[in-house]
């Protein structure tokens, strides 16, 4: 009978670079040996332990006696190289703080831990492994037993290097000096033997040097990966192996036991989180309707409080809530969007102005006591002032309590074939022609023609191992990178909770899982995003306010005005937010949009996912008439009605594998997941077996079946939510509404606000012309640096160009103009460049932007003025 077995020291390839497996990968090979147990021990990081942790989670359902253990390697710079092994939840803590300190202390994608630094932070409650060098320092050893009294390891890594047995014998002789007991470990860096050729390719990688120069840097064998059980009796005594299981029964943690906590201090004296949010929602409720809420508000209110109550979401909600008052209470326009955030409860905490009575979406889509999810509220603030909110939170909750997401940056075929082609030696030139011809990247493979158009050939052996290593390394991560916005805040120190690190952003801290692991875990996140339109809206609503002499704001937008929607109907768009693409504007005269959820419908069904699934035309055709609208059943009916039997929505393709495929909600959001993520990763095949399977045995066609597979296959390039649709949606109607109502200032706020959507400054300020705006050019007399309006007797306000629409002249040139002018006006060229020391690159664009033009009376001629003045600082510049 073969002893037990645990491998505890194991590199996943989020040891960027040098692992050549997936966490996944490393599971699942471990339970298929029959290991005791695996710990997942990449350097100085937890960023792949959530992924092997739901991959064993998937495997076994938590019925085996396998155990997963979270650790890390890590090399001290005066010091020795070991591998930490969390025991509990307070050794996990402080092993993640540990990780989170070396972290801070370099630049991002390194780390610094000394000996000092390692003792301030030491993570009691960790096992140690020490990995000895080839001539072991027995000092180094000793120093280490210090750090961990009686949970101090030698790590005995036999890798058929020569000489394994007196190297064995060497490291027990050390044990018995220094007390410590030895186990057998395998340094893992790949799942299986055959991933030999990527690990040194990675290697390579590293090293940025080709493969041919590496000699001596590369392992010496591929004895590095997950050997078998009767593999490794032969090599090491039965004792190590055993050791090894023992050592696996002490790291009782699991990342199960993560409990996360929002932040307390929201809540004031004497109230409960419940009690708190209630009363800011019926505060809320009054703003919103002072005359009272209607019943069918009140009713669906109470249901969503009492939801969020019995999944304890309300910290959560209190949460986004402050975030959001803070930013209106400094004028900071923001949107929320998510299906929680299209709530009732939002609405009236004014997370989002949209009425959820005008788009009747279910809320437990996306809180549910059945999946028991985290909610997704992402909120947009304008996109020039996110910084403020960013810092806000910061500042609030500290460093130690705030972090962003990170994202996962993987290799796609373009990245991965530059990469792959370096290692293998090939020129730079051809290199870049493989790659910029990645259309026809094939996995299977290579097409002779392409190959040889670039001068290769397809059948040599570099190109055929060129072809195996790439689709090998697409989808393996490359590094961490800073998500767009997502937000996670603690109660208490997060760096106990998940790793901490520097972003390459200056003032940016990202943690070490992404927003799939958060999920994974049952932890919440806040999106604080970024959108330009906001910026735009918010500057139009100031401009058309100060015209009609009143305070603007969204909400007081009408709602269903005739004109817009006539106005949208004849793709009259440009500028209008999500809708002025040549795409939008063939499809506004088709689909005739009379109200709000058309307008929804619009901004999703212009999408590759509708347009590959081909979901257009039918939708187009029922609309007109031209079709017939059915509906296979009486369960589908409730959930296409709306879209008059066609799928347009993410919603509705899971509400549909739940209803019409027997999906349990779990499976329909990992449905969900691989829809967003196959194009990456894969994983969409075994959905769509059990969904045909589950359609065909509930009676459904044929046709039917594979019209909706060919759906979620196109919803995999990209599938909209239709609550983040309806969000979308309000911002167009406001952006069409002002365009409508208040073009000048429209077109003001836009221009104020680039660079941003699809056109720019000349066709704005066409389109505004078109619409019967005054324009007035830029002139250095009158214009300030933003564009503005001017009133005209009688008339609507002209719209003014500002300085910042002068190609080439710089914001600080801008300045000491107004600067200059505010003390006098200026009354020649040579008045205006002298006094305000303009350089002679500001005057020339100034002079070819035809600004000079009330002091010259000519472009010419204010450009011959303009090259004949002497220099501000008596230099040419």
């Amino acid at each position: 009978m073969l002893p037990p077995y645990a491998e505890l020291h194991c590199l996943s390839n989020f040891t960027f670079l040098r692992g050549a497996s997936h966490p996944e990968e490393l599971i699942d090979r471990a339970l298929e040996l029959g290991y005791a147990g695996l710990a997942l021990t990449d350097e100085c990081s937890l960023a792949g332990v959530v992924r092997a942790h739901a991959a064993l989670r998937a495997r076994t359902d938590g019925h085996n006696s396998f155990r997963f253990i979270v650790g890390t390697e890590l090399h001290l710079s005066d010091g020795p190289s070991c591998v930490l092994l969390a025991t509990d939840r307070p050794s996990y803590g402080r092993l993640s703080a540990l990780i989170s300190h070396a972290r801070r202390q370099a630049p991002k994608g390194s780390y610094s831990l000394d000996r000092d630094s390692f003792a301030s932070c030491r993570p009691g409650g960790c096992l140690a492994l020490w990995l000895p060098d080839a001539r072991p320092d027995s000092e180094q050893g000793a120093w280490l037993h210090d750090q961990f009294p009686g949970s101090t390891w030698i790590a005995a890594e036999l890798l058929r290097q020569g000489g394994d047995r007196g190297h064995l014998q060497q490291l027990r002789d050390l044990g018995k000096h220094l007390g410590m007991p030895l186990c057998a470990s395998g340094n893992v860096h790949m799942h299986r033997r055959c991933r030999r050729a990527l690990q040194d390719t990675l290697t390579a990688i590293r090293l940025r040097q080709p493969l041919h120069r590496l000699g001596l840097a590369l392992h010496s064998n591929g004895e590095r990966h997950l050997r078998s059980r009767a593999h490794l009796a032969r090599l090491y005594p039965t004792p190590l192996l055993q050791e090894s299981a023992h050592i696996a029964a002490q790291c009782r943690f699991s990342l199960d036991e993560l409990r996360y906590e929002y932040p307390k201090e929201l809540i004031p004296p004497r109230y409960t989180a419940s009690a708190w949010l209630r009363e800011l929602v019926e505060q809320g409720m009054a703003e919103r309707w002072p005359d009272g809420a209607p019943d069918q508000v009140r009713r669906q209110v109470e249901h969503e409080l009492a939801l969020i109550a019995e999944l304890k979401y309300e910290p959560y909600f209190l949460t986004v809530h402050d975030i959001v008052r803070f930013a209106r209470g400094r004028g900071i326009l923001c949107q929320g969007r998510g299906s929680a955030a299209n709530s009732a409860v939002c609405y009236c905490l004014q997370i989002t102005e949209v009425d959820p009575a005008r788009m009747q979406l279910l809320f437990e889509r996306f809180i549910s006591r059945e999946r028991n999810e985290p909610p997704d509220i992402d909120v947009d603030f304008e996109h020039e002032r996110r910084e403020e909110v960013i810092q806000y939170i910061y500042t609030k909750y500290g460093r130690e309590r705030a972090a962003l997401a990170a994202t996962v940056i993987t290799y796609r075929p373009r990245s991965a074939i530059r990469d792959v082609g370096k290692a293998l030696g090939l020129e730079l030139i051809q290199v870049d022609r493989l790659a910029k011809s990645v259309q026809w990247w094939d996995e299977d493979q290579l097409p002779a023609d392409k190959v040889k158009e670039l001068g290769l050939d397809p059948d040599s052996a570099l190109l055929q191992r060129m072809h195996v290593l790439v689709n090998e390394l697409i989808g393996f991560p490359r590094h961490l990178s800073q998500h767009v916005g997502g937000f996670v805040i603690a109660e208490s120190r997060l760096s106990e909770l998940v790793p901490i690190e520097n972003a390459a952003m200056p003032e940016r801290t990202v943690i070490q899982w992404e927003k799939d692991d958060l999920e994974a875990l049952g932890l919440l996140k806040i999106d604080v995003l970024g959108l330009g339109m906001l910026s735009a809206i918010r500057k139009a609503l100031a401009y058309a306010g100060e015209y009609i002499g009143e305070q603007f704001t969204m909400d007081k937008v009408p709602a269903e005005d005739p004109r817009v929607y006539a106005m949208l109907q004849q793709a009259d768009t440009v500028g209008v937010f999500q809708i002025e693409s040549r795409a939008q504007m063939a499809m506004l005269p088709r689909l005739k949009p009379r109200c709000f959820y058309d307008l929804v419908i619009e901004i999703a069904i212009v999408r590759p996912g509708p347009i590959q699934g081909e979901m257009v035309h039918p939708y187009l055709r029922r609309r007109s008439g031209v079709e017939p609208i059915t509906y296979p059943s009486p369960e589908v009916k409730k959930i296409l009605e709306r879209t008059l039997g066609i799928p347009i929505f993410q919603e509705q393709v899971m509400t549909l594998a739940i209803v019409a495929a027997g999906f349990t909600p779990g499976e329909a959001d990992q449905l969900r997941r691989s829809m967003a993520a196959w194009r990456r990763r894969g994983g969409l095949e075994k959905f769509q077996n059990k969904l045909m399977q589950g359609l065909r045995s509930r009676g459904y066609a044929q046709g039917f079946a594979d019209q909706i597979c060919k759906q979620i296959q196109g919803f995999g390039e990209y599938g909209f939510p239709e609550s983040h649709s309806a969000s979308f949606a309000l911002l167009a109607y406001v952006s069409a509404w002002l365009k409508c109502h208040h073009p000048a200032a429209f077109t003001c706020g836009l221009l104020n606000s680039l660079p941003m959507g699809f056109y720019g400054p000349s066709q704005l300020v066409q389109d505004a012309q078109r619409h019967g705006v005054t324009v007035w050019p830029v002139d250095v007399l009158h214009s300030e640096w933003d564009c503005s309006l001017q009133s005209q007797q009688g008339k609507p306000p002209a719209l003014r160009l500002g300085l910042r629409m002068v190609k080439g002249l710089s914001q600080s040139g801008g300045s000491k103009l107004l600067a200059a002018r505010a003390q006098a006006t200026f009354t020649t060229v040579n008045d205006l460049k002298l006094r305000a020391g303009l350089s002679r690159n500001d005057i020339g664009a100034l002079a070819a932007a035809d600004a000079l033009r009330t002091l010259a009376g000519h472009r010419h001629r204010a450009f011959w003025a303009a090259q004949g003045v002497p220099d501000a600082t008596g230099l040419w510049q």
